[in-house]
């Protein structure tokens, strides 16, 4: 049996991003995926805006509903209200290979080509130097790294108040793209406010987005169609398959798709990687010299206790608390809807009581349109029939403040598998995730002060909604960083301890969640975790 070189466990932004560091430095790389695709839907929406298809496309019904009408959520709106059925690969598989046992838990998980950057809402905040360092990782490394994703992935960003907050040192990016009318408003408030505001310890500022709005690399400068939740058409926004199409070009790389890497056990001179085949359940065997697990955290988490674990190990779990807050801006309601416009976050305001790099809470702020009526009218605190004739009129003032907590180390928060003879892999992941009454009282503070200061800024709450621990899609700290060789923990290098070549390049090992949104420093982090791959750390 062939022995591989490097073998990589995941398509997503970890994955991707740990193969083309790798490729790049001349190694021979195979990427082991299950890769769900859906080639029909993709090829059914058009080049055009939004406010086009709705009023000109008769077959619009298809992807903005779905054939079967998958994109309509029935009961409670909770986690992924933004997959829409061109992007529901995203979770097909999922429920049957990974399946959860939880009450306090629900997490979106992927198994799709591109992993959980299929439905990435593309927002590159960058830790600070005090978050890197809580989260186990070395900040002048973090920052050179971040440089170098920002080179590879095209990031738009401006310079402002918020901006060494949210982007820090960041030097390669472009220009941001042009605001709606809705964020210009929003804006406009906050500067006349700004003395206030700040004082209070809030702060606005422009969201750094994975958007080119100049051509890069054969992808085309951001069109304003808003159809940014069911088309990548031209390629302005960055998503890991993107990247992984690339790395196909090269002679050192190889995808193969339809494997679920279920564990691994070393030898003397290679790994083992043990698979199943999906769908099919087959089992297969690979081989390799240096294995990198890229599969997520809660995936890389099944992988390892599988491999080296028993059924009372217990490992930790970080997830960002999230509640999203549907906003009114009375100036703008009864304006016609705008065919020039952003689909995602444009304004970023983080919460800074203490004057530190860390702050408190951070809110993405972004207006409502292409997502549809029918998945925001039934959380409103109205009846559905009054609410969609009232929603149609109000809904070029509507703004989603979506609100983002901390997240640190706690024995109430783990993830343990259980065995369970009715899945394909003979397990099933129980989690538990309970934050202390302090932690909740101090959330439902910051996030009135949240709702206190959109006033300020012209937005009146209409809600505010809670999908969920699991519903923010940040997860972390399975596998946490540990200078001492203790079992499920990684050195910083990235290497699992107790093994010699089993490598982790995804979130796993953060000690520390910030408030900001980890993907950008997933992809920084993965890149240095290649970087020692190739350099021979340990």
């Amino acid at each position: 049996m062939e022995v591989i070189d490097y073998l990589v466990v995941g398509s997503g932004a970890s994955g991707s991003m740990a193969a083309q560091t790798l490729v790049e430095a001349g190694k021979n790389v195979t990427m082991l995926d299950v890769g769900a695709w859906n080639e029909s839907y993709d090829k059914l929406v058009k080049a055009a805006d939004f406010v086009t298809m709705r009023t000109t496309d008769q077959e619009q019904h298809r992807y903005f509903i779905g054939d079967a009408a998958e994109g309509v959520v029935w009961g409670d709106v909770g986690k992924g209200a933004q997959i829409t059925p061109p992007r529901q690969h995203l979770t097909q598989f999922v429920s049957d290979y990974m399946p959860i046992q939880s009450n306090t838990f629900s997490p979106i998980e992927s198994l799709g080509y591109g992993g959980l950057g299929i439905g990435w809402g593309l927002q590159c905040w960058e830790f600070s130097e005090e978050d890197l360092a809580m989260a186990g990782m070395d900040p002048a490394r973090m920052i050179e790294a971040y440089e170098k994703v920002s080179e590879r992935i095209g990031i738009s960003a401006t310079k402002d108040e918020a901006s060494d907050y949210i982007m820090g040192k960041l030097k390669t990016f472009q220009k941001s793209p042009d605001m709606d009318r809705n964020h210009k408003r929003v804006y406009a408030k906050y500067l006349k406010h700004q003395k206030r505001l700040n004082k209070r310890g809030f702060y606005l500022g422009r969201t750094p987005l994975a958007i080119i709005t100049k051509d890069l690399n054969g992808r085309k400068a951001y069109k304003y169609r808003d159809m940014d939740y069911y088309s990548d058409k031209d390629q302005s926004g960055w998503r890991p398959w993107m990247t992984v199409n690339a790395l196909k070009k090269h002679k050192n790389f190889t995808y193969i798709g339809g494997h679920l890497v279920t564990k691994f056990v070393e030898k003397r001179s290679f790994t083992e990687v043990e698979c199943l085949t999906v769908p099919g359940n087959q089992k297969v065997t690979f081989r390799c010299k240096t294995l990198v697990l890229a599969a997520n955290p809660l995936s890389s988490g099944r992988i390892v206790l599988r491999s080296l674990g028993d059924k009372k190990t217990r490992l930790p779990l970080l997830c960002n608390p999230y509640t999203y807050i549907p906003c009114l801006q009375p100036a703008m309601m009864g304006k016609e809807v705008e065919k020039h416009k952003l689909g995602f976050a444009q304004l970023t305001m983080f919460q800074n009581r203490h004057n530190d790099m860390f702050g408190d809470s951070i809110a993405s702020l972004y207006s409502y349109q292409s997502l549809m009526l029918f998945r925001i009218i039934k959380q409103l605190p109205l009846n559905f029939a009054d609410a969609r004739v009232i929603m149609r009129y109000l809904m070029s003032g509507v703004v989603i403040m979506g609100v983002h907590h901390p997240d640190s180390v706690s024995k109430e928060k783990f993830l343990q598998l259980v065995p369970d003879k009715k899945t394909p892999t003979g397990d099933i992941l129980k989690v538990q995730y309970n934050l202390s009454a302090e932690d909740r009282a101090e959330m439902d503070k910051r996030e009135k002060q949240f709702v206190r200061t959109g006033r300020d800024l012209g937005l009146l709450a209409l809600a505010r909604l809670n999908p969920g621990y699991g519903a923010s899609v940040h997860y972390a700290g399975t596998l946490p960083f540990s200078d001492e060789d203790k079992p499920f923990t990684l050195s910083r290098a990235g290497r699992l301890h107790g093994t010699k070549n089993v490598y982790v390049a995804d979130s796993a090992g953060f000690n520390y969640l910030p408030a900001k949104g980890l993907t950008f420093t997933l992809l920084a982090n993965a890149h240095i975790v290649a970087e020692n791959i190739i350099s021979g750390k340990k």
